[in-house]
């Protein structure tokens, strides 16, 4: 897989994302679903598990950093 297939892909937090936490996200990937770490993509951000955001950047083979996907 190379890194821009991740971009832009939704996922759902499943261990809170957020500043000084290794959070985890679940992404629909590959004809299934997978695990991976993250990270925020804001130093201030947290979100809380069932918290849906979008992949930002991919750094293999496990880690992404994340957004909101929808303003709260």
């Amino acid at each position: 897989m190379d890194d821009s297939s991740m971009v832009g892909l939704l996922g759902r937090v499943t261990g809170t994302v957020g500043p000084g936490l290794v959070g985890e996200v679940i992404v629909r990937i590959r004809g299934g679903a997978e695990h991976f770490l993250a990270y925020p993509s804001s130093s201030k951000d947290r979100m809380e598990p069932g918290t849906v955001v979008t992949v930002i950047d991919y750094l293999p083979p496990r880690t992404v950093y994340v957004t909101r996907a929808y303003d709260s």
